[in-house]
């Protein structure tokens, strides 16, 4: 399979399932949409190509031609799929352990954003925070479950955690407590809006945290519109010098802010370049995800306004680079080189497989984005139970049997997208939602550029 497409005045090519990318000249380009893999076991005379003789001549397509088939005997152009089947995957993932574990320590939060998924903060179930025994039972199970795997990873996740910081807390040193003793280290992440921090908390998190997400949505104005507390003030004023100090005192340990555009900021390079301005450099701002009645999200009518904006932050991406000025675009970051083990490409997250999550009364769900769907309920760590036959539906949800996965260039990309997305727009985990497919698209081609731009310089870029 290959996937070619025009950006910047250059012609791309993809070879799906080697990764290989290419930039070729408008000859190339046109008489790759004539070939299949098939054709280079007859000679180049017996393929059909049309009009396109007529339009390109015959020289400089049999020179085309011949610069493809070494591309295709070199493994590099309409290479042969993976040696896995359907089958053979699912086995794989049903011994999978379960590895990571999402602890929803706060279903209660002091800021009411109005794109929140979690029903600002409650999850629709009403307020609460979990209390240290639950906590302690949801690490017991991730240890039970997680079988010869030694690096285990738990997320603090609200809501916003830091309402219950004595449990985090204390969840941190019970689990440290038992690393030795099972053989077993875990890393851990929080989740966080900023309002609760202080020189105390900034510490623990710099000390425990291996990694921390800090929710700002950019501009002053486009943060304050969405993500105010109860009585209506807007964030920023007192968010941005917390996480500015908070990273500062990383050393070097992950982190990177997090933040939301909306109908109402199509814009979000701005937003991007904004937080780059204020001193971070690891940036993820990602579209609202919304029922799609609400003024703020986005629909169909705004796919190409936000498309032509990934181009333009890429654009601006490359401008700064070449004055060393450096940032990572979370939804522009794929290793080419090496890139995930094949399990990952062809299924993704691990949603309900290798990932859980946990409520404040021990409910497990899929992730955080099922959390309250009762239906999707699969079990209880306090009761110590659990549906593995909801786990087999997640693990059959992967690139081969979700809807069209099979046949799309960006599959081992985004490895059959969000299963959680998937449910709320089309109430099917393995029918992706569209609009979703389209912006990932857009990004990994994007990201293909800006990766050829960093090997070949001015040449390109």
């Amino acid at each position: 399979m290959v996937h070619k497409y025009r950006l910047n005045g250059f012609n791309v090519v993809l070879d799906v399932n080697s990764g290989s990318v290419h930039l070729v000249d408008e000859v190339v380009y046109d008489l790759l949409s004539y070939l299949s893999a098939a054709d280079f076991c007859q000679s180049f005379e017996e393929i059909e190509l049309g009009k396109l003789r007529d339009v390109r001549g015959a020289a400089d397509l049999r020179s085309a031609y011949f610069e493809i088939l070494s591309l295709w005997r070199a493994g590099l152009l309409f290479s042969e799929a993976f040696g896995v089947s359907e089958a053979d995957l699912e086995e794989k993932l049903s011994g999978s352990p379960i590895k990571s574990m999402c602890l929803n320590v706060a279903h209660d939060c002091n800021l009411r954003c109005r794109y929140c998924f979690a029903s600002t903060g409650d999850f629709g179930a009403g307020r609460k925070l979990m209390n240290l025994e639950v906590a302690k039972s949801a690490v017991d199970f991730l240890l039970e479950r997680s079988g010869s795997r030694h690096n285990l990873e738990v997320d603090f996740f609200g809501g916003e955690p830091l309402l219950n910081f004595p449990v985090v807390k204390e969840t941190v040193l019970y689990a440290r407590s038992l690393e030795k003793d099972k053989d077993k280290k875990f890393r851990f992440t929080l989740t966080t809006n900023g309002l609760l921090l202080d020189d105390y908390i900034i510490n623990f998190i710099n000390d425990e945290m291996d990694n921390v997400v800090l929710s700002i949505d950019g501009r002053k104005f486009v943060n304050d519109e969405m993500r105010f507390d109860a009585a209506g003030f807007g964030s920023y004023e007192s968010i941005v010098p917390k996480f500015q100090k908070l990273v500062s005192h990383r050393s070097g340990k992950d982190y990177y802010v997090r933040g939301t555009f909306t109908k109402k900021n199509l814009d979000f390079s701005k937003d991007v370049l904004h937080l780059y301005s204020l001193g971070f450099d690891q940036i993820s701002i990602e579209p609202v995800v919304s029922d799609l009645s609400n003024p703020f999200a986005i629909t169909e009518s705004d796919m190409a306004d936000v498309e032509n904006e990934y181009e333009n932050l890429m654009n601006k991406m490359i401008v700064m680079r070449k004055k060393g000025k450096c940032f990572n675009f979370f939804h522009f970051m794929f290793d080419f080189g090496n890139g995930p083990c094949i399990t990952k490409r062809m299924k993704g997250c691990g949603c309900g497989n290798e990932y859980i999550a946990v409520t404040p009364d021990g409910e497990i769900f899929p992730c955080h984005q099922f959390v309250g769907t009762k239906e999707w309920s699969m079990g209880n760590v306090v009761k110590k139970s659990f549906n593995d036959g909801l786990r087999r539906e997640f693990i059959k949800a992967n690139i081969f049997s979700n809807e069209g996965c099979a046949d799309c260039w960006a599959k081992f990309f985004c490895s059959g997208g969000c299963s959680a997305n998937h449910f709320k727009f089309n109430g099917d985990i393995r029918k992706p939602y569209g609009l979703a497919c389209r912006l990932q698209k857009k990004r990994i081609e994007c990201a293909i550029f800006l990766n050829l731009v960093g090997k070949l310089g001015s040449a390109i870029g």
